[in-house]
């Protein structure tokens, strides 16, 4: 029988950790205890119907060792046996990954979860920071994402541990604020009579930001690719700058709100695909300016760090770091951890 569990014991090694985005899946294994973390590869999501399909891919028939288990972060709310990623067209059935690749547990974070669990273990070679602050220990941290999506959550130090809190804060509202955003503003399409921070704080919002902008000063020109705006920009075009310069101050908007919103003394961190690609427009001004325009509390924004986050896979290392040490976490697990009862066949609870 298949039934759900509290992940609140080790998984059995090896364990197979995973970062599923709306664009890739990232695969690698912790063999045992000990053990370094071994990167088996990566899939794109449009190349394979399932997740099965892509771990037999990466992972099965690569000569890798074969999990007894997995831990799995998904861009996407996790809830009951089959679970829609937001932006891809895969559907997530721990039931069937258990059955499929004789696997005896599977457990789910959100993506950002994930991305979370790494903050506490990264080094200052994996960050870049942008402005001033200084990160104060064993508090609140908030890490950003814009890639695929916006990805959103926050990092929470009580009674001696870290607690992940998901959460899809990429869909708050995003509203104007300077003259030339109100100019701009009326010309981005809507989703659902709104603009949510992720219609213009991801890749496909560069492009849409882009028409926006373009559409207001009544320019007969496109973007095609998110790519194009930045690379664009970096060769001098002013459309493509004004539009990076837009992007930079939105993000800083929204990331101020979140750490102000959780006092996040600890620091902002800015993952996902996009960020370290255009680093120095973000070293520009316009983000940490956004950032901190906070009346009236402007001097506790101005001692909130915030860093771009260099690391290749940061979910990856913060799943790694969950199994290495499940007892320095508080995860919870209701509904999100499937097991096989090894004396039956399958349950779920």
């Amino acid at each position: 029988m298949l039934h759900t569990a509290p992940l609140t014991r080790n998984l059995s090694y090896p364990v197979l950790v995973a970062d599923i985005g709306g664009t890739n899946a990232r695969f690698a294994l912790i063999e045992d205890p000990n053990s370094a973390t071994i990167l088996c590869g990566q899939e794109s999501t449009k190349a394979h119907a399932t997740i099965q399909d892509a771990i037999r891919t990466a992972v099965l028939n690569a000569g890798h060792a074969t999990p007894r288990s997995a831990l799995l972060a998904i861009a996407a709310p996790v809830s009951g046996d089959q679970i829609p990623l937001t932006n891809a067209n895969w559907v997530i059935e721990p039931p069937a990954l258990i059955e499929e690749l004789g696997l005896e547990q599977v457990a789910i974070v959100n993506d950002f979860e994930a991305q979370g669990l790494a903050l506490p273990s990264l080094t200052s070679g994996d960050l870049d920071q942008i402005g001033g602050g200084d990160a104060k220990a064993n508090t609140t941290k908030f890490v950003l994402g814009p890639g695929t999506g916006l990805g959103a959550g926050a990092l929470i130090h009580a009674c001696g541990k870290w607690i992940p809190v998901p959460g899809e804060g990429g869909h708050v509202e995003l509203g104007p604020l300077s003259d030339e955003e109100y100019r701009i503003w009326p010309f981005i399409e809507r989703l659902g009579g709104r603009i949510g921070a992720e219609q213009i704080i991801c890749g496909a919002g560069l492009v849409r930001l882009a028409r926006a902008v373009l559409r207001a000063d009544n320019l007969d020109r496109s973007f095609e690719n998110p790519s194009d705006v930045p690379g664009a920009a970096d060769e001098g075009d002013e459309v493509a700058q004004k539009v990076m310069r837009l992007f930079c101050a939105a993000l800083g908007r929204v990331a101020g709100d979140f750490a102000i919103t959780n006092l996040a003394g600890g620091g902002v961190y800015l993952a996902g695909g996009i960020a370290p690609k255009i680093s120095h427009w973000l070293h520009g001004g316009e983000f940490r300016a956004a950032f901190e325009a906070k009346a009236p509390h402007e001097a506790i924004m101005r001692s909130i760090p915030t860093y771009i986050v260099k690391h290749s896979s940061p979910a990856l290392a913060g799943l790694a770091a969950y199994t290495h040490a499940p007892e320095s976490y508080l995860v919870d697990q209701t509904g999100r951890s499937w097991s096989r009862n090894l004396n039956d066949a399958s349950v779920a609870s």
